[in-house]
């Protein structure tokens, strides 16, 4: 992961101003984000918060949302512009927070980087710290296979939806609901899925 922080350490500025409101989110993605994490009560970890754009959106509905980033110039970022949410420097390979405590985890395209031979600890992780009946939601770029990309930071992988299904089973989710959109012609614009899962 440290390639990962030095990378978007270096871009931070770059990415704040690109993607870092709420507004910049597809409207059908925050629709999916927002239905499956309006959870009250209880908190709900956004883990690889970036600039803290969604963190602030879902704390505008009222969800006890916090924020956890590897990146300081992103959680730096999201402190000082927005006060009154809580942002964290931390992993998800390892999250500070105990066993079962969190009712919500939103991990929006914050396991894109992640090997494929290493993503099955950290879904482990992250259902360690979910209470049962938590909820995961997950965003990441769909494809025909489980390939590397070069995206515009570091490294990243295409996942097959049913492949990222799979491994959340393993993990011990149910997937409770999908959502896939194609890519277009315009540059950057991949294939996106997302899946929200129940922790057994």
């Amino acid at each position: 992961m440290d390639e990962v922080r030095r990378a978007y350490g270096l871009m931070a500025e770059q990415y704040i101003e690109l993607f870092g409101r709420s507004s910049e989110v597809h409207v059908d993605d925050l629709d999916f984000i927002v239905r499956h994490l309006s959870i009250r009560p209880g908190a709900v970890l956004d883990v690889g918060c970036g600039p803290g754009h969604i963190t602030a959106h879902l704390r505008s509905l009222d969800v006890d949302a916090a924020g956890i980033d590897l990146v300081p110039e992103f959680v730096d970022h999201a402190r000082a512009t927005r006060p009154d949410g809580r942002y964290e420097l931390g992993s998800m390979h390892q999250l500070p927070v105990p066993d079962g405590s969190v009712a919500g985890i939103l991990a929006w395209y914050s396991l894109i980087h992640t090997p494929p031979g290493d993503l099955d600890g950290v879904l482990a992780e992250l259902r360690r710290a979910l209470a049962p009946g938590g909820t995961l939601v997950a965003g990441f770029f769909d494809g025909d296979e489980v390939v590397p990309f070069e995206h515009k930071v570091v490294t990243a992988y295409f996942w097959p939806v049913d492949e990222m299904s799979a491994r959340l089973r393993r993990a011990g989710f149910t997937e409770v609901e999908r959502m896939q959109r194609p890519g277009t012609a315009e540059p950057g614009h991949r294939p996106h899925a997302a899946i929200a899962a129940v922790a057994r």
